[in-house]
């Protein structure tokens, strides 16, 4: 998975939104981007990715790449 492949993802699945993200977007900034978003990033992190990440891990990210790295 690359960084476009990623954002494309966590755009249509996590977010549901046609507003425009980028990687460096601050994820305040996201309206989208609220408690439901957060659980649906976790989920995908363990099923698509498999990959574990905690509710902390994700609050302390600030934008989309902060996600991405975590799945790294």
């Amino acid at each position: 998975m690359n960084e476009s492949e990623f954002l494309k993802d966590f755009i249509e699945n996590v977010l549901d939104t046609d507003a425009e993200v980028k990687m460096d977007t601050p994820l305040i900034d996201i309206n989208e981007w609220d408690s439901l978003g957060v659980v649906g990033f976790i989920a995908d992190a363990n099923t698509k990715y498999g990959k574990k990440v905690t509710p902390q891990q994700v609050k302390d990210a600030k934008t989309p790449q902060d996600l991405f790295n975590l799945l790294k």
